[in-house]
């Protein structure tokens, strides 16, 4: 899931688990009966193309088919972006999708009008099933990086499909992966000050919470910390023993099922000991 987020505040309090599983399956049901609703664009009907990897199903209102300005045009380099963030995924994160992906490009406005009620911040797109991405005529940065953002959900969901992530790792290395298509290594020097200045105010998610298998039910200020966070903890990861250690972290996870071991095997700690030096590294 991408969200647009404004800059992050607001202390929380732990929730029960109890809350928090009732909060993320409610949120995991709508995206699924939304997911399925893709036979409806802004005219009524989807265009479809298709790629060795993917099929590409838009409807964002260009007015013509063909020349520069094109729907054909719009498409072709749509699915050539998602076949270079195919080929990054497998050299970066070392995963390779077993099946066809789809991915449905909505027009902004029918894309705000079904998927509000799915969220408390503004989304970009999002992954249940299929890849869902709120739209544009042209393939701006912007949806270049929602496209490689949600590649990275399709492919956990591809690789391990009954293995529930927790959304630090899950949104954390997709964020990771997203920063990484635009030439970013490392957290970005605003994004270090606002996670300090949160950590300062003891305002930072604890991470019972960043360990939900799903965002979707935090408010705008919340998901911001909780994005932030999640992408904090991948970049110290990476830091702490290179960007090769991120695919062997993951294969590891796959194939053990096991977070606490994968974590220790790789990268010699576990859950709490990366928490704790995480937030030491944001306080010092």
């Amino acid at each position: 899931m991408l969200a647009r987020m404004e800059s992050p505040r607001r202390q929380r309090k732990p929730v029960s688990r109890v809350l928090a599983a009732l909060a993320c399956a409610a949120a995991l049901a709508v995206f699924a009966s939304f997911a399925s609703a893709k036979d409806r664009g802004a005219d009524g009907q989807f265009d479809k193309r298709s790629s060795a990897h993917f099929l590409l199903l838009q409807d964002v209102g260009i007015p013509e088919s063909g020349g520069f300005n094109g729907s054909r045009r719009f498409e072709e380099e749509v699915l050539d972006e998602l076949e270079g963030a195919y080929s990054a995924l497998q050299s970066q994160l070392g995963m390779r999708p077993n099946r066809r992906i789809e991915v449905v490009i909505d027009d902004p406005a029918l894309f705000d009008q079904q998927f509000a009620a799915a969220f408390r911040f503004q989304a970009a797109g999002f992954y249940a099933g299929i890849i869902r991405v709120r739209g544009d005529t042209r393939l701006t940065a912007p949806l270049s990086r929602t496209l490689h953002h949600e590649l990275v959900h399709a492919a956990f969901h591809s690789v391990a499909p009954s293995l529930v992530l927790p959304s630090w790792l899950n949104e954390g290395t997709a964020v990771w992966f997203e920063y990484r298509s635009i030439g970013l290594r490392g957290m970005p020097e605003r994004g270090h000050q606002i996670l300090s200045q949160e950590a300062a105010r003891n305002a930072l998610l604890p991470l019972e919470i960043l360990s939900w298998p799903s965002f979707a039910r935090l408010d705008n200020d919340a998901a911001g910390v909780a994005y932030l966070q999640s992408y904090g903890m991948i970049d110290y990861l990476v830091r702490l023993a290179g960007e090769r250690s991120l695919p062997r972290f993951i294969d590891e996870l796959v194939r053990s099922r096991n977070l606490n071991r994968s974590l220790t095997r790789v990268y010699r700690l576990d859950l709490q000991e990366l928490e704790r030096r995480f937030l030491a590294e944001l306080s010092a």
